[in-house]
């Protein structure tokens, strides 16, 4: 069974190429983002993970650690480091899952329960993991994102959906289509609007069902 939005995420225990811990004790009171793909030395993944080392900065900023996976081996992790920071021109810090007997894969449906890699397997053997997780403190799925082998993702569009959900987070807010931070937020309408003008300011009103107010600071 898939894991939904608003489910805890299993404590898993992860051998990566920084060593073996439990998911839950790496992720402690922080956001974690996990970000899979199909093979180490192929051309697209070392795209993506040059863009996460880049980003560094960026996440930690947010609070938010980010942890690779991919079906190889510790080995063949640190040695693929190398062309992601050649690439990247930034230090890859982040530890990455070695899943070669694909359990974190299948214990978070990022692929069939019945999928095997044969020997000499080419990255199109595991072309559906390439998942992104986003991961709350309380340790439970707040978002997913499933790509295609020919399609790298956009590591700016996961910063924005990540800014999205710790601007809602816990509060009766949400955020339109386009969001970017700074931007005015909606106001939910489990609250009416007297209680929606008290906790959030002015409102704008499009419609009488869509309530906009200034994103809240802090």
């Amino acid at each position: 069974m898939a894991i939904r939005i608003g489910e805890t995420i299993p404590n898993l225990t992860l051998p990566t190429d920084e060593g073996t811990f439990a998911l839950h004790d790496w992720i402690g009171d922080q956001w974690a983002i996990i970000f899979s793909h199909p093979k180490d030395f192929t051309p697209v993944c070392t795209t993506e993970f040059g863009a996460v080392a880049q980003l560094a900065e960026a996440f930690a900023a947010r609070n938010t650690r980010v942890l690779g996976l991919s079906v190889d081996g510790v080995e063949e992790h640190k040695a693929w480091k190398a062309d992601i920071e050649a690439y990247a021109g930034a230090p890859a810090t982040f530890p990455i899952i070695a899943d070669e007997d694909l359990t974190v894969s299948k214990a978070l449906d990022m692929l069939p329960a019945d999928a095997y890699l044969p020997d000499g397997r080419t990255a199109a053997d595991s072309a559906s993991v390439r998942v992104v997780f986003v991961i709350s403190p309380d340790k439970k799925l707040q978002l997913s994102m499933s790509y295609p082998m020919s399609v790298g993702r956009n590591f700016a569009e996961v910063l924005r959906a990540l800014d999205a959900l710790q601007a809602t987070y816990g509060v009766p807010l949400a955020t339109p289509a386009n969001w970017m931070p700074g931007d005015e937020v909606i106001v939910a309408l489990s609250l009416n609007d007297e209680e929606a003008k008290a906790r959030f300011g002015e409102l704008t009103c499009p419609l009488p069902y869509l309530r906009k107010a200034a994103q809240p600071k802090g």
